[in-house]
C-alpha cells in the first residue's frame, strides 16, 4: 500500500492499473468504511481510498476545524483490508486555486432534507466528488447507504454528466445495538451513545407503523414527538419514495413500492442521520 499526497503522484501510481475503484472518505475511519474497501477489492484490480476533509461542504458554524484527522490510524486500518493507494491531499494540493467552479445539484434533490438544513452542503459534496473522480478516473466508486440522499445525488450527477463510473451502493454497517456507524459517533459521551440508538429505533417504528396502515403524516408526527420527548432536537423524520425522494409519496403504504424513512436529529450537540429502506 502506498500513500500519496499530490494529484501527479496519484496519477503516476494508477498509470498501469487496468481497473480502479475509488472509496471517497473524510478519514476517521470505522468498520463501515472498511466494508466499502473490501467490496471494492472484489471488483477492481486497484483500490484507492481518498482521505480529505472537504471545507466546501461545511457551513461556518459546523465542525470543520474540529473534525478528527486520524491519518496514521486510518492508514493502519486500510492496510489491514488490502487498500492499494491512499490519496490524502492537502487543501492546497486539491484546491491549488480558489474553487470558483462548482457542481450544483438540482433543487429537487439538493435543496430538500439535508439540503434544507445544511444549505450548500451538496454543492460542496458534488464539487469534491467530481474533482476526485477526475483525479482518480475510476471505473467504480463505492458509497454507503447511510448517506442515502447524498448517494442519490451522486448517482444522478454521474448519470447526467455521462461519467463512465459505476456507483456501487453498500449496506449501512451498524453497531450491535443498531446504531449506524458514523465518524461523528465519537463525539457522543456514554449517556448520549446509549441514547443514540433511539434514532434507528424510531425509524424502524416508522416503517412498521406505515406498513400497518397508519398514514404517512401521522407516522412522521409520532416519530418527531417520540424523539422530542427523549430530549432530541430533530430536523426531520419523514417517509419518501426511495427512487427519487419525492416530496409527495403516497399517504398510505402500498406493497411493491420502495420507500425510505429518513431522519436527522441532534442528541446533545451531535447531529446524526440515518435511514431505513423498505417495501
Amino acid at each position: 500500500m502506498i500513500l500519496v499526497h499530490t494529484v501527479d503522484d496519484l496519477r503516476s501510481s494508477l498509470s498501469k492499473a487496468k481497473s480502479v475503484a475509488l472509496v471517497p472518505t473524510m478519514g476517521n475511519l470505522h468498520a463501515g468504511h472498511l466494508d466499502l474497501v473490501e467490496n471494492a477489492k472484489a471488483r477492481a484490480e486497484l483500490v484507492v481510498t481518498s482521505i480529505f476533509v472537504n471545507r466546501l461542504q461545511f457551513a461556518p458554524h459546523e465542525d470543520f476545524d474540529s473534525y478528527p484527522r486520524t491519518l496514521e490510524q486510518d492508514r493502519a486500518k486500510l492496510e489491514s483490508v488490502g487498500c492499494d493507494v491512499i490519496f490524502a491531499p492537502s487543501e492546497r494540493a486539491l484546491y491549488p486555486v480558489p474553487q470558483t467552479f462548482k457542481v450544483h445539484p438540482g433543487a429537487d434533490l439538493g435543496d430538500i432534507l439535508e439540503g434544507e438544513f445544511r444549505p450548500g452542503f451538496f454543492t460542496g459534496v458534488c464539487t469534491v466528488v467530481s474533482k476526485l473522480f477526475n483525479c482518480v478516473q475510476p471505473q467504480f466508486a463505492f458509497f454507503g447507504k447511510k448517506d442515502y440522499q447524498q448517494l442519490s445525488i451522486i448517482k444522478s450527477m454521474v448519470s447526467q454528466m455521462a461519467l463512465p463510473i459505476e456507483i456501487v451502493q453498500v449496506q449501512t454497517r451498524r453497531e450491535v445495538d443498531g446504531l449506524a456507524m458514523s465518524s461523528r459517533n465519537g463525539y457522543l459521551n456514554p449517556a448520549q451513545r446509549a441514547e443514540a440508538v433511539h434514532l434507528y429505533l424510531a425509524l424502524c417504528q416508522m416503517r412498521e407503523s406505515f406498513k400497518s396502515g397508519v398514514t404517512k403524516e401521522h407516522v412522521e408526527q409520532e416519530a418527531l414527538s417520540y424523539l422530542i420527548s427523549r430530549g432530541w432536537r430533530p430536523d426531520y423524520m419523514c417517509i419518501r419514495l426511495a427512487q427519487d425522494l419525492s416530496l409527495n409519496p403516497p399517504e398510505n403504504y402500498s406493497p411493491g413500492i420502495d420507500f425510505v424513512a429518513l431522519a436527522a436529529a441532534k442528541v446533545g450537540e451531535t447531529r446524526l442521520i440515518d435511514n431505513v429502506q423498505f417495501n
